[in-house]
C-alpha cells in the first residue's frame, strides 16, 4: 500500500501496483488494515489478485472455495470485485483490463478461483502437498502430464514515461488552523541547557525542521500523532503525512514501501503498541529497507495511564531486530541530533522517546553520534560509574549529586545509543572504578540497557566487575511518575543506595 500511496499522492504517476495474495493470508488482520486503509485513501491504483484454492498448509482455508462470502467481506471494505476462473487466461486478461482502469476511487480485487496442482492428476486438487517438492519419479510423471520440458521466457508490458499529474485531494483529519502559516523552518530547534522538553515533542520539532530541508521525508502516525508530536509534521507538510489510525501492522508497512519508492518514511505511535507490528519490522530488515520507527510514552514514567500503556519491553524487541539502530536521548538538543542521524542511518532504526518534560543536559549542537554516548559526569578519582539513558540518566545524575554529599565520586555515562552501544567508554569507565558498575533503566531487565551494557563489557574482555542492574522487575500498576519510578527501584535514591553498597562492599 505504501507504494500506491506514493505513486498517487507524491510521484502523482499513473503506475499501478499489483498485489498477488494467497487465500491462507487473507485470515490476516494486516490484510484487512490494508484493505480498509486502501480505500481510505482511495487507492484505484492499488490491485489485489488473490488465488483462492481452498486448500492451505494442514488443510482447507476458513472460507475454502466461498468466493461470494470472500467478495462480500471485501466489498464491505470498500474494495471493487471482480470473479474470474483462474485458470481461464481469456478471463484472467479481461479482468485485469478492467482493473488497469484508475479513474475511479476503490482498490480493486480479483478474486481466481483455482485449483491447486492443477495439470497434475496425481496431486491436483489433494492435501498434504503445500511447500512440499515431489520425489523425482513423480516430478518425472508431473512434467510429461504438463506437456514436457519447455523454455518459455516472458516479459510484461512496461510502463510508459509520464509527467507528475495534478495534486490529488488527500483524504486527512488533520484539524485547520486559522490565519496563514508560517513557512516552517529548516533550521534545527534549539533548546538551552537546562530548558525543560520533553522529547517527544523534540521529536516533532526536529521531524519539522528535517522535512524543511528534505522534500523526501514523510511522516506516519497510529492516530496519536497529537501525543507523539508527529502532528507538527502534519501541519506543516499535510501532502506528506499519512494517517494510518490504529493500524500498527499497516502503519510499518505503509512506511515500508514509502521507503522501497526511496522516501524517508518515520512511523510513529506508544512504543508499547509497535509490538502490534513487530513481524512487519523484523520483515523489513530481511529486506533491507530503511524505515525509522518513533516510541513514545516508553516506561513506568508515563504514570496514571497504567501497564497497558507501558513500554517496557520495547528495547530488547528493536535489539533483537537484524542491523537494526536503537536510540534512547534524554533531552531536547540529544534528541533532534538523533533524529538528523536516523535520517542518515541505513536498516531499522527506533527512537525511544519520554512523556515528561525534563531539563536540557546539553548546548545546542552538540554531536551525538550513533554508537557514542557521553560522560555527563566524571572525575579521576570516580569509585563508580552510573549507566542510564532517558528518565534513568536525569535519575543517575542527582544520584550522583546524592553521593557527593557523601564522599562518593560517581562517573555518569549517557548511554544513548543502546545498539550499537559504545562499548570502549563503558570498558574505561568500568577499568577507572574498579569494575563496579550502575545500570538503571525503565524498562523490563531482560534485553534492555542492563543488557547492552553488560554484553559489551563481556565481550571487551572486563575483569572483576561489580554490576548492579535496577529495572522494572515486576507488574506495575498506575500512579505518578515519580511514585512509580521509586516503586520500581530506578529513581535517584535507589541509583544512590547500589552505588552505595558497590562502594562499600
Amino acid at each position: 500500500m505504501g507504494v500506491a500511496l506514493a505513486g498517487k499522492y507524491l510521484e502523482r504517476l499513473p503506475y499501478r501496483v499489483w498485489v498477488l495474495c494467497g487465500d491462507s493470508e487473507l485470515a490476516e488482520g494486516s490484510i484487512w488494515e490494508a484493505f480498509d486503509k486502501a480505500s481510505y485513501y482511495q487507492l484505484s491504483n492499488l490491485i489485489a489478485i488473490a488465488d483462492i484454492n481452498r486448500l492451505g498448509q494442514r488443510g482447507e482455508t476458513d472460507l475454502g472455495w466461498n468466493l461470494q462470502e470472500y467478495q462480500r467481506r471485501m466489498a464491505g471494505f470498500g474494495a471493487r470485485v471482480l470473479t474470474v476462473d483462474g485458470h481461464d487466461l481469456a478471463a484472467i486478461d479481461k479482468a485485469m483490463t478492467a482493473a488497469q482502469d484508475t479513474a475511479g476511487s476503490q482498490p480493486t480485487v480479483i478474486l481466481a478461483k483455482t485449483i491447486k496442482g492443477r495439470g497434475f492428476s496425481e496431486v491436483e486438487n489433494k492435501d498434504g502437498w503445500h511447500g512440499k517438492p515431489l520425489p523425482p519419479d513423480m516430478a518425472e510423471r508431473a512434467i510429461a502430464e504438463l506437456g514436457g520440458v519447455r523454455n518459455l521466457v516472458l516479459r510484461g508490458p512496461r510502463p510508459e514515461p509520464a509527467e507528475p499529474g495534478p495534486v490529488p485531494e488527500k483524504p486527512t483529519t488533520i484539524p485547520q488552523q486559522p490565519g496563514t502559516q508560517a513557512k516552517p523552518s529548516a533550521t534545527p530547534p534549539e533548546y538551552e541547557v537546562g530548558e525543560k522538553v520533553a522529547t517527544r515533542k523534540a521529536y516533532g520539532d526536529a521531524l519539522v525542521a528535517l522535512g524543511a530541508r528534505d522534500d523526501r521525508v514523510v511522516a506516519l502516525d497510529g492516530e496519536v500523532s497529537n501525543s507523539t508530536f508527529a502532528e507538527e509534521f502534519t501541519r506543516a507538510f499535510p501532502e506528506r503525512y499519512f494517517e494510518m489510525f490504529i493500524a500498527e501492522q499497516q502503519l510499518v508497512a505503509a512506511a515500508t514501501g514509502l521507503a522501497a519508492r526511496g522516501y524517508r518514511a518515520f512511523a510513529s505511535t506508544f512504543a508499547a503498541f509497535l509490538t502490534r507490528a513487530y513481524d512487519f519490522i523484523r520483515m523489513g530488515a530481511i529486506s533491507g529497507v530503511d524505515v525509522r520507527l518513533a516510541g513514545s510514552h516508553a516506561g513506568v514514567e508515563i504514570g496514571a495511564d497504567g501497564p497497558s500503556q507501558m513500554a517496557l519491553e520495547d528495547l530488547a524487541m528493536m535489539r533483537a531486530v537484524h542491523g537494526s539502530t536503537v536510540l534512547y536521548p534524554s533531552d531536547g538538543t540529544s534528541t533532534v541530533a538523533l533524529v538528523d542521524a536516523m535520517a542518515r542511518t541505513p536498516g531499522i532504526s527506533y527512537l525511544r522517546t519520554t512523556r515528561g518534560s525534563y531539563p536540557g543536559l546539553y548546548p545546542p549542537g552538540e554531536k551525538f553520534p550513533v554508537g557514542g554516548s557521553k560522560l555527563a559526569r566524571s572525575g579521576g578519582d570516580d569509585q563508580v560509574t552510573l549507566v542510564g539513558a532517558g528518565v534513568t540518566l536525569h535519575a543517575a545524575l542527582r544520584a550522583a549529586e546524592i553521593l557527593q554529599g557523601e564522599g562518593i565520586a560517581a562517573r555518569v555515562i549517557d548511554c544513548y545509543s543502546v545498539k550499537p552501544v559504545d562499548t570502549e567508554t563503558l570498558a574505561a569507565a568500568a577499568e577507572a572504578t574498579g569494575g563496579r558498575i550502575v545500570v538503571a533503566e525503565d524498562h523490563h531487565p531482560e534485553g534492555g540497557l542492563g543488557s547492552a551494557v553488560a554484553d559489551a563489557l563481556l565481550a571487551a574482555g572486563q575483569q572483576n566487575l561489580h554490576f548492579t542492574h535496577l529495572a522494572v522487575r515486576e507488574m506495575p500498576g498506575s500512579g505518578s511518575g515519580e511514585e512509580l519510578l521509586a516503586w520500581a527501584g530506578i529513581d535517584a535514591d535507589h541509583i544512590a543506595a547500589a552505588a552505595r553498597k558497590l562502594v562499600g562492599g
